[in-house]
């Protein structure tokens, strides 16, 4: 256990910007070694997932910027949300086209050139500036490791591989600020557990300005839209670069922010 541990306790050691294991592969049932379901998947037991959620949420709390340990806090709490979420993506035609096909997001399967290309205000330009203003890349997306079902483990995937795309829907940054905003209307939207202690513990490390404009007007913005927009992981976003922006915004309720956040922390 004490090997396991600090195998995940410690930084991933992968350069940003490099794409993990099997990055653009979709997830699928096959056979991946003894006991195996995907690629660097990790059985665990139950006990074992309790003392990775314990010592993740601690590491998570202690710097947000651990992604490595916000993955594995959400993959060893998350399993009943995940199994509700895979049910609503099931349910929808989108969603359950993208289950089937299991699309991946990283810079091995998007036409940068394509995007690029694109018209001004199109959700695909905007996805590329978005990524270019905030030098954040695809590839840093950790690979799914400690969910137990292939599919449950594809779900968590591709939630994370379109955190930037809620960015961009929501007009959020990257800051501190930016990130707990988003981790707000996450959590209403997904009911991850993850999310929910990321949108009530954040804010400790905001400045008084910050927190009265989050909790006045942030917050009740990013919970509105949380509640009427449908599943943002029903979108088949590759298959959506063309539409604008302001459209998809409008099909999906989503309102302008109420404030402009760039210079907030």
């Amino acid at each position: 256990m004490a090997t396991l541990l600090r195998r995940v306790l410690r930084p991933l050691g992968r350069l940003p910007g490099r794409p993990g294991p099997a990055a653009d592969v979709p997830l699928r049932a096959r056979s991946h070694g003894a006991g195996l379901l995907y690629p660097d998947h990790i059985p665990t037991s139950p006990l074992q997932k309790a003392l990775l959620a314990a010592g993740s949420a601690g590491m998570a709390l202690y710097n947000p910027y651990r992604h490595d340990m916000v993955a594995v806090l959400g993959e060893t709490t998350g399993h009943r949300t995940l199994k509700i979420l895979r049910d609503q993506m099931r349910r929808d035609p989108e969603g359950a086209q993208i289950l089937q096909e299991r699309p991946r997001i990283s810079l091995s399967t998007l036409d940068l050139g394509k995007l690029q290309s694109l018209p001004e205000g199109s959700l695909g330009r905007e996805y590329l500036r978005f990524l270019d203003v905030n030098r954040v890349s695809p590839d840093t997306r950790v690979p799914t490791r400690f969910v137990d079902d292939e599919e449950l483990a594809y779900v968590i995937q591709r939630y994370r591989e379109v955190h930037d795309m809620l960015h961009t829907l929501l007009g959020m940054p990257t800051n501190i600020l930016g990130e707990i905003v988003v981790k707000w209307f996450e959590a209403v939207q997904t009911g991850l557990p993850m999310c929910i202690l990321g949108a009530l513990f954040g804010p400790i490390r905001l400045s008084v300005q910050s927190l009265h404009v989050l909790v006045s007007e942030l917050i009740p913005w990013a919970v509105q839209n949380g509640r009427q927009a449908p599943c943002v992981l029903n979108l088949y976003y590759e298959r959506r670069w063309e539409q604008p922006l302001r459209a998809l915004r409008e099909e999906l309720g989503i309102t302008v922010p109420p404030i402009h956040v760039q210079g907030l922390a």
